[in-house]
């Protein structure tokens, strides 16, 4: 290497060799943010003409940390984002697959309402199928405005904010997520019906494998949005080619081919007595449209593509409005002609294709392909919660911990957090596809209506060519999606919509005091300690235990940084009289100049007297900053730990709430 002493503005370079040493770089220009060595190894600024080496680029230590290696992945540089984004075929995939694995469960949604009233009533299928393609067309068609006014995606959150207020924008959020919730706990759970429609044996363990579906979800997102595209392609398009042939063959024997033979399970749904009317064939409408649930993914995902991204999302929204109603049209003709039945063991998706294929090898695709775009439908709400958390923490509204990627390049802390909240629903509603749909479509239509309202909004105020016709189209979309929101809730409510309901609110206000909390903190003038380092005055306090080297090496400390002895304090807690005097003793035999204050605590009590002596302490000397130095043991291994106390850890949380009041640790690490 060359270079000056590390305070002049020459630049150095370092070999791999010595990066794998870890060694410090100095010498870096004032003006420079990193140095090179290769392509993708960059050195981080820390100080004044210091840069060290990035830690991604160091072999992990420890069991734990060689495991989270082989789990998740090698780090992967921000240089190579653009890289790790997703083509069409993959992002249809990816971000379709929610809507598209829809099929699988809405049209059946339909038809466990409409069999309460009898089993004439499910002709009512079919046209309510239409309504629903119709309803698609709509929403996507109003979506492809929406992603080429808004390329950096966001979705309904973006749109409502800029265009309708904070306010409706914090409820387009909240439904949003809440709907990414119920989508990772419905499609898992649908999955693990069509698991246990091939085999009812499995039926007892629902839950365990919804969990685990969640889990094995939770690991490939966490490799990054690349791994989890790569891993979840091939099952949607097997799924979309199953259903298809289905519906051909279906359509092909019910018309020229002799009709199809149909025998309902022994679960089958038994016609109900419930009164027919507008509120109940509404009610069937508002549980169908469960199958549109993720149509808005792709608009929130445009950043998710690769260049020119709002271009490949428009065209692979296209594919998606295409493909999903052209199957629930076809799922919802062949299920109204061959009068198929809603039960409790088999899903009226695979009740079809065994009638069309027999229990053969066609439908054993079916049905496979079904579970697993079922199950990995969740990755479309692990690849848009995690971001919009992302943008809600930027825009201040969300903890700062899910703003940031992890080694990845992937939201770290959103995808643990949706993971744990879809599992505790799994435990709670038992893994019922049944008791969570009626959670459904609620939050989802709630933002579709927010989003296009926003958009008519926009295109008002910037009115660019066509905007008129572009109002007209979001609209038209606002004014429809309204409406089934407002059926949604009323025909829902009873059924668990009003818990969505009530909740939405209430993130709402979260959502609005973590913001007032940043405003807050943002806009203090006041400080604890001066600003001036001229006018900081240390008075340091070292809580000691015994004159062991790690008490030794904190007074050292106190007294370095304090430069005056008689601003140092070392105190001792006494719960042994005699072991007290025996510290004294010893203590003026070694460090007579630095005072030791030995506090009585009658009732054993190490963290009330101290915390008591350190407020006197500041009262009495309000014009200096106390400096808490903290000596404290690391073992060389985890599980030594065990066999300390923590005091020190104890004491730095008590004076986490004390202001004016700094702690610094000074570590005695034990080596192996």
């Amino acid at each position: 290497m060359n270079g000056n002493d590390g305070r002049g503005t020459s630049s150095r370079r370092i070999s791999y060799s010595d990066l794998e040493k870890r060694q410090l770089v100095r010498g870096a220009k004032p003006g420079n943010r990193f140095v090179r060595v290769q392509p993708s190894q960059e050195f981080y600024r820390t100080g004044p003409g210091w840069l060290v080496p990035r830690p991604d680029v160091v072999e992990p230590k420890g069991l734990l940390g060689r495991l989270r290696r082989l789990i998740v992945g090698r780090p992967i540089p921000s240089a190579l984002e653009v890289h790790e984004r997703l083509n069409k075929i993959k992002g249809l995939a990816v971000l379709s697959s929610d809507a598209i694995s829809s099929v699988a469960y809405g049209p059946e949604a339909t038809m466990r309402i409409l069999i309460t009233a009898g089993l004439a009533y499910l002709s009512f299928t079919w046209p309510i199928a239409i309504a629903i393609a119709l309803l698609i067309a709509i929403v996507a068609f109003s979506y492809r405005q929406t992603i080429k006014a808004y390329p950096s995606g966001g979705g309904s959150y973006i749109v409502a904010s800029e265009n309708l207020g904070p306010i409706p924008g914090l409820v387009a959020a909240s439904s949003l997520l809440f709907d990414y919730i119920l989508t990772v706990a419905v499609s898992i759970a649908s999955g693990t019906a069509a698991i246990t429609s091939l085999f009812p044996r499995l039926l007892p363990y629902t839950v365990e494998i919804t969990v685990a579906a969640i889990l094995f979800i939770m690991i490939v997102n966490l490799r990054g949005i690349r791994e989890s595209g790569t891993v979840f392609t091939l099952p949607p398009y097997v799924f979309i080619v199953s259903v298809y042939v289905t519906i051909l063959v279906g359509l092909y024997k019910l018309t020229l081919g002799g009709g199809i033979h149909y025998t309902p399970p022994p679960s089958a749904v038994h016609p109900g007595g419930r009164q027919f009317g507008l509120l109940l064939l509404l009610a069937a409408f508002s549980e169908g449209c469960s199958a549109m649930t993720g149509t808005e993914a792709i608009a929130n995902g445009v950043p998710a593509f690769k260049p020119p991204e709002w271009r490949n999302a428009r065209t692979t929204m296209s594919w998606m409005a295409i493909i999903l109603a052209t199957l629930v049209l076809g799922v919802g003709f062949l299920a109204t002609h061959m009068h198929v039945l809603p039960a409790t063991d088999e899903t009226v998706l695979s009740q079809i294709g065994r009638s069309i294929f027999g229990p053969g090898p066609m439908w054993w695709v079916l049905q496979v392909s079904t579970a697993l775009i079922l199950v990995l439908a969740a990755t479309t709400a692990f690849m848009d919660f995690p971001r919009l958390m992302s943008i809600l923490a930027k825009d201040r509204y969300a903890p700062r911990v899910f703003q940031y990627r992890g080694d990845r390049l992937a939201f770290t802390s959103g995808i643990i957090a949706l993971s744990v909240v879809a599992i505790v629903l799994e435990l709670v509603f038992k893994g019922s596809v049944e008791k969570l749909i009626p959670l459904y479509a609620v939050g989802v239509f709630t933002s579709f209506t927010l989003s296009q309202a926003g958009m008519v909004v926009h295109w008002r105020r910037e009115r660019e060519r066509g905007w008129r016709r572009s109002a007209i189209i979001n609209g038209v979309g606002a004014v429809i999606t309204g409406i089934v929101t407002l059926i949604i809730g009323i025909t829902k409510f009873t059924h668990g919509a009003w818990l969505v309901i009530v909740l939405v609110p209430v993130a709402v206000l979260t959502l609005w005091a973590i913001h007032k909390h940043y405003v807050r903190l943002e806009t203090t003038r006041k400080t604890e300690i001066p600003m001036d380092p001229q006018q900081i005055r240390l008075r340091a306090v070292v809580p000691i235990r015994d004159l062991g080297v790690q008490a030794k090496q904190a007074v050292a400390f106190a007294q370095a940084i304090t430069r005056q002895n008689a601003q140092v304090v070392a105190v001792h807690v006494e719960d042994d009289p005699q072991e007290a005097e025996e510290l004294r003793k010893a203590w003026y035999r070694w460090n007579p100049e630095v005072e030791l204050l030995i506090i009585e605590s009658p009732y054993r009590s190490l963290l009330r007297p101290l915390l008591a002596y350190i407020s006197a302490l500041k009262e009495t000397y309000p014009d200096d900053t106390v400096v808490v130095v903290l000596p404290e043991f690391v073992p060389s291994h985890w599980w030594e730990q065990l066999l300390h106390n923590q005091t020190a850890l104890r004491i730095k949380a008590a004076l986490l709430f004390y202001p004016g009041v700094v702690v610094a640790n000074v570590p005695y690490h034990l080596e192996k």
